[in-house]
């Protein structure tokens, strides 16, 4: 019994042993594994950048670093897990000689039979071998356990935009948006990105946001769809605070579309389609009309029917931006989010897409976040930011008199004619 209990132990401690070796080497090949991942994706996704500045060499030392420190990592754990079987087939042999050792002498004694020898072997070889397979499975167990931790983590990642326990109901009214003292702070962030904005935007008006680079203005509108909670303050959307609303309600009632334009694979009728799952044709085509993309789309062999590949990398950024449109405004949505959606698209597209976004829009509330000056100086109401404040508000002519930050940007973009 007690070669029993002594084989058991020692298989037990092997395993320890390995489990304690190995568990480290596994959390760090699942990194190294993203590592190499991430090393081989921005070489293929950045390959032009690459070959414009003439970095072969550098990115193929990159790789040849992630993948050596992988291979390094990966040799040692096989080399660690190779040595088991030989291990515990060694633990077993020796178990069986030190019985029949032990059993020798008992037979030599007389005090035991060689069949009961022989007979006590065979069950203890099925001891050990049960005690083999469960240790082959614990050797499985330290990888399955790395990957169930990661697994894990995003299983229990608690979310930041919760639902509201007995959400209201927006309506069907065409209502205005109001921001009532609003200010957000990231997390972990030492001060507020936005503080204390004030502004309503009415249906039928163009409410626009301008500033430097990092003012906070894709932030600001990012709040709206609740991609992001106010810290401080309130968002009203026809009088209801949007943290009351369900996030598929008042996302429903919300054409957004991206600074950076998103299309996924599939037809151009597809893409625009998955802004309005039951659009019929009429409203796919008024849709693109408006966003000015007929033009191109009816060039084009196969019309709407004509295939986007991943990322929408078979159309120039100007008819990707046109088509990211076209999927917002088919929502025919009482609050349209325009996020730098224009940057793409020359002078007189911008023109004439503005232009018929003021009749296909006409009891919506519309916000534009743009650079350029010319895109925004018809707008109802021009809010400008800095440093997450507004330092400005008001229309184009109003803002060149009261507002040294808008007239800067102004001066610098438009003529000496353009502004007077």
């Amino acid at each position: 019994s007690w070669i029993i209990a002594l084989a058991v132990i020692v298989l037990l401690g092997l395993v320890v042993v390995l489990l304690n070796v190995a568990m480290p080497k596994f959390k760090s090949l699942q990194r190294l594994t993203d590592r190499l991942n991430l090393v081989s994706r921005e070489n293929l996704s950045g390959m032009l950048v690459v070959r414009a500045f003439t970095n072969e060499k550098f990115e193929e030392a990159r790789f040849d670093k992630a993948n050596e420190d992988l291979t390094r990592t990966n040799r040692f754990t096989q080399r660690v897990m190779s040595l088991t079987m030989p291990i515990m087939m060694l633990i077993m042999n020796l178990v069986t000689l030190l019985i029949m050792w032990v059993g020798g002498h008992a037979i030599a004694e007389s005090t035991m039979q060689v069949g009961d020898m022989m007979a006590y072997i065979q069950y203890t070889m099925q001891i050990i071998m049960s005690f083999l397979m469960i240790s082959m499975i614990f050797i499985m167990v330290p990888r399955a356990m790395v990957s169930a931790d990661r697994v894990q983590e995003v299983l229990t990642t608690e979310l930041s935009i919760k639902e509201p326990e007995n959400p209201v109901t927006l309506g069907n009214e065409s209502g205005e948006l109001r921001f009532d003292d609003v200010s957000f702070r990231y997390g972990n962030a030492e001060e507020d990105t936005l503080s204390h904005i004030s502004f309503t935007a009415k249906p039928g008006q163009t409410t626009a946001f301008i500033g430097a680079t990092g003012a906070g203005k894709s932030t600001l509108i990012n709040l709206i769809p609740r991609f992001y909670d106010v810290t401080g303050g309130a968002v009203y959307l026809n009088g209801k605070d949007i943290r009351t609303l369900s996030q598929k309600e008042l996302r429903d009632n919300i054409g957004y579309v991206p600074q950076k334009a998103m299309l996924f694979s599939g037809t151009i009728d597809s893409n625009i389609k998955y802004g309005k799952e039951d659009a019929d044709v009429n409203e796919v085509l008024a849709a693109l009309d408006c966003a000015q993309a007929t033009e191109f789309v009816s060039e084009l062999p196969n019309g709407v029917e004509s295939s986007i590949a991943q990322g929408g990398s078979n159309v120039s950024g100007g008819q990707k931006q046109r088509l990211a449109i076209a999927r917002a405004l088919v929502k025919k949505a009482p609050v349209y989010i325009f996020d730098d959606s224009f940057s793409a698209l020359d002078f007189k597209t911008d023109a004439k897409l503005r232009r018929a976004l003021t009749k296909y829009t006409e009891n919506a509330v519309v916000l534009i976040v743009a650079q350029r000056v010319s895109t925004i100086m018809n707008a109802e109401q021009i809010i400008v930011l800095d440093e997450g404040k507004i330092v400005g508000k008001g229309t184009h002519k109003e803002l060149l008199k009261t507002c040294p930050e808008y007239r800067e940007i102004a001066e610098s973009q438009l003529s000496k004619e353009e502004l007077a």
